[in-house]
């Protein structure tokens, strides 16, 4: 596991949970520190779309559709959480690049 490799996360919070697609940032021995992806943009406030980056190689991050990864939280979630141990891809170096640059 390593930053910048999409994995399905599975997610919860008081009302219930799902598995979803999610950039891995920081990793250490117990924890992966990720942001959730979403398909959703348009409908979205203009103070949350601020925070989305856009996936231009969405389709060689191994992504179904064009996403955005949502910068505005970054979860930690214990190993555990990632479903696969096997990415569904990764960041092509420019969206690396280009991400790296949205979050400074």
């Amino acid at each position: 596991m390593k930053p910048f490799e999409l994995f399905i996360v599975h997610l919860t919070w008081a009302d219930g949970g799902k598995k979803r697609p999610a950039l891995v940032y920081v990793v250490d021995n117990m924890e992966v520190g990720v942001y959730q992806i979403t398909t959703q943009f348009e409908s979205k406030s203009e103070p949350i779309r601020s925070k989305y980056f856009k996936i231009e190689d969405w389709d060689k991050a191994g992504l179904d559709r064009l996403s955005y990864v949502d910068s505005g939280t970054l979860i930690n979630l214990p190993k555990l959480f990632i479903k696969n141990k096997m990415p569904i891809g990764k960041l092509s170096e420019e969206d690396k690049k280009r991400f790296i640059e949205f979050l400074n």
